[in-house]
């Protein structure tokens, strides 16, 4: 099924103020209605070419996978959607695919990323997160965090240690208890959530998310959402403004229609001819 129509996509990385290169990594496929945001770290160029890897690996493997399985449906067996099994073996063939490279090669030692990556179908979405990239949520003039940080200040306030008021002075902001590439294997938080005609989805790497108060997000998106492009302009431009002190990366996604998969009779014969 061809996405085109149903979803609006943009996406826009920059340096930011202080680093001399952009670690971070985005790709979008509209048509299949997938975006997969990274942010790498390691060495001298390591967390690029991790970043890099996470997002070439996840989105050609997923690109194959999308011409011969419909998301929507249940395997059999497992009784588990497709899109959450295909999220899930990719996400986990782009970590080894890291790891053994970090292994083999002493420029690339301790190299990792986070991911966010999220798949469009039948009025859904499926959504697989590692580290502390994000994904919020503006429906009507709600605007919410939709995944959960693996890192350290997260756990602190989920524990009570600290409150989320002291979070946004804390020097642990940088500490992910959870990334791509670092150990041999990773789990990937996988979700799903039910998408609305107008909803517009914000992923972001840490160096928007540190350096803009999520009102000031929101506020930018309920502003600016009829323009995708001005208002990842403004984003990466408000992070800059504050420092930039890390590469700032976003990709918005807005629905502009419903999208149901096909069924029945229609759908298996389309199959067929795949």
């Amino acid at each position: 099924m061809n996405l085109s129509n149903s979803l609006q996509i943009t996406s826009l990385s920059d340096p930011g103020m202080v680093r001399s290169h952009n670690e971070d990594s985005v790709s979008t496929d509209v048509a299949h209605g997938l975006v997969v945001l990274a942010d790498g770290m390691g060495g001298y160029n390591a967390g690029e070419v991790a970043s890099g890897m996470a997002t070439t690996v996840i989105v050609t493997e997923l690109q194959g996978l999308l011409e011969q399985f419909a998301p929507h449906e249940v395997h059999a067996k497992s009784g588990e959607k497709y899109a959450a099994i295909m999220l899930r073996e990719q996400v986990a063939k782009a970590n080894t695919s890291i790891f053994q490279a970090a292994q083999s090669q002493p420029q690339y030692a301790g190299m990792g990323t986070t991911l966010v990556v999220v798949l469009f179908y039948d009025n859904r979405m499926t959504v697989a997160h590692i580290g502390d990239s994000r994904m919020y949520r503006m429906r009507g003039d709600q605007f919410i965090q939709v995944t959960r940080d693996h890192s350290l200040l997260q756990e602190q306030i989920d524990s009570g240690m600290i409150t989320a008021e002291q979070a946004k002075h804390s020097q642990n902001k940088n500490l992910v208890t959870r990334a791509l590439g670092i150990d041999a294997t990773v789990e990937s938080e996988i979700h799903e959530y039910e998408t609305e005609p107008g909803d517009i989805y914000l992923l972001c790497s840490d160096g928007l998310s540190d350096m803009v108060e999520d009102e000031d997000i929101g506020l930018t998106l309920q502003t600016l959402g009829s323009n995708l492009n001005l208002a990842a302009q403004q984003l990466v431009q408000m992070a800059n403004d504050n420092g930039g002190r890390d590469n700032i990366s976003v990709i918005l996604v807005r629905v502009r229609e419903p999208y149901p998969a096909a069924r029945g009779f229609l759908a298996k014969l389309a199959a067929w001819f795949r």
